[in-house]
């Protein structure tokens, strides 16, 4: 049963406000334990080789990859077809927060959970993530109507970013700084008590980001509309749901540019999804980085995504999405080579003797050309890869029919999760092959150019007030 849908009202309401702040409790998840502190910390404190363990976490990331890209849009087709959506989603949020709690367990030295379980719960809980976009973003249109669902959606974005920014912030105050600094606002010793030798400082992180999520869900859950039943039970459901993909893939059909462009799209997707998994590994395994550091490195990055944001909308009404997008994916490209030349022993891929240089500066982190030069690596990479995702969504409607629109969004979330697998499987043959963090990376780019040139083949995406090519005619 299709949603109902409010017209178009002034300024956001209760119900599309808790829908967006559904996202701020979710993205720390991904920001403090994927992206920056926890694996980070597993890759190095745990598995204590950052080559093996980066082999491990992308081997983990594509077994993943492989789950959500057979079940995922399978999922939502079902939901559509059953109506409410808040029940499955409760019930995946009520599945990922004891997974989250349980990595507490995870000692330095492999102690506590084992290696193996804790890769296979970081898999399970990558497999529940996704399942709770599509899940939330089915609750888009009942919680803020056909008029708002922009405004919503980057509400939601923002809150995301807002809520991890100050908990890294909380994390780096409250847990990462004690002892480490002689700053009056600074606790002299980590909160609760936390035992630094043991990593608690780290470990504590997935249960901060469960207590989040969980704040983050029971606003939606009670406050937020729902569709209503369609009577069909869950068997039905399903039968009629793999007729609904089929149709879907059917009806694209004779779309020349827009299948392309969806091509493109799952090539270059896998170069930005392995990024964002591996940003915080190479950083903690190349330069050493431990709590602190990635803290930091996580918040400033976190603020340079946002601007990634405000610059996508800009580049997209000023030269069109196509031309903004591969600006911007040669950007990904740009900063992800140059921070593969920073190391402990480069400076942008020039010899650096650590022994001969002194500290840039006195601070507590970022001391060292090579720091900061990885450090202005991945500002680059927060702003372009943040603006590439957001291209990619405008450029889809610059490629498609007005009347087929839904159509073709229903295939872009198809095309994010068919191939997610690749980059993560590429990093981990290439890291083993290579024994190299360095090495080990450099299929992203490759993925990220592909990507690039497939997307040079479609016609259209221009500015608003340039011809479009639609279904192989000017528009």
């Amino acid at each position: 049963m299709t949603p109902t849908i409010e017209p178009p009202v002034r300024g956001l309401g209760r119900s599309a406000w808790f829908w967006a702040l559904f996202q701020g409790g979710r993205d720390p998840y991904i920001i403090l334990v994927t992206i920056y502190v926890f694996v980070p910390y597993i890759v190095t404190s745990v598995v204590a080789d950052p080559v093996h363990g980066q082999a491990l976490v992308a081997g983990g990331a594509k077994y993943a990859g492989w789950i959500v890209a057979l079940t995922a849009p399978l999922l939502g087709a079902v939901v559509d077809r059953m109506g409410p959506r808040k029940p499955w989603l409760g019930a995946t949020v009520a599945l990922m927060i004891p997974l989250m709690a349980a990595l507490w367990w995870a000692l330095p030295g492999g102690a506590g959970l084992g290696i193996s379980t804790i890769i296979a719960v970081l898999a399970a809980l990558s497999v529940l993530f996704a399942y709770t976009e599509t899940l939330h973003n089915a609750l888009l249109l009942p919680a803020a109507g056909m008029g708002k669902a922009g405004a919503a959606s980057g509400l939601a974005l923002a809150c995301g970013n807002f809520v991890s920014v100050a908990m890294l912030a909380f994390v780096l105050w409250g847990f990462a700084l004690p002892g480490k600094v002689t700053w009056g606002f600074v606790p002299t010793a980590p909160l609760f008590g936390l035992d630094v030798a043991s990593h608690q400082q780290d470990r504590i992180v997935p249960v901060l980001a469960a207590i989040a999520l969980a704040l983050g869900t029971l606003p939606l859950l009670f406050f937020v509309p729902d569709v209503e039943k369609t009577g069909i039970r869950i068997g039905a459901a399903t039968r009629l749901a793999i007729a609904d993909l089929k149709e879907l893939v059917l009806e694209a059909r004779g779309h020349r540019d827009a299948l392309v462009y969806l091509g493109a799209r799952m090539l270059f997707t896998d170069g930005l999804t392995g990024i964002l998994i591996f940003t915080g590994v190479y950083a903690a395994g190349i330069m050493g980085w431990q709590t602190l550091e990635l803290l930091a490195y996580g918040m400033i990055l976190c603020v340079f995504a946002v601007g990634g944001g405000l610059l996508a909308g800009w580049l997209d009404q000023r030269i069109g999405p196509k031309r903004a997008l591969t600006l911007e994916i040669c950007g990904v490209v740009a900063s992800q080579l140059l921070s593969l030349g920073n190391t402990k022993a480069l400076l942008f891929y020039q010899p650096f003797d650590i022994e001969t240089h002194a500290p840039i500066w006195s601070g507590p982190m970022f001391r060292t050309a090579p720091e900061l030069g990885l450090l202005a690596c991945g500002m680059l990479g927060a702003v372009t890869v943040t603006a590439a995702y957001a291209s990619s969504r405008t450029m889809l409607t610059r490629v498609v029919p007005a009347h087929k629109v839904g159509i073709f969004f229903g295939l872009f979330v198809i095309a994010g999760t068919a191939t997610m697998w690749l980059g993560p499987l590429m990093v981990q043959l290439a890291t083993a092959a290579t024994g190299s963090q360095r090495a080990g990376l450099l299929p992203i780019s490759g993925l990220l150019v592909a990507g690039l040139i497939v997307l040079q083949l479609v016609r259209g995406g221009y500015r608003v007030h340039e011809p479009q090519r639609v279904e192989g005619r000017t528009a």
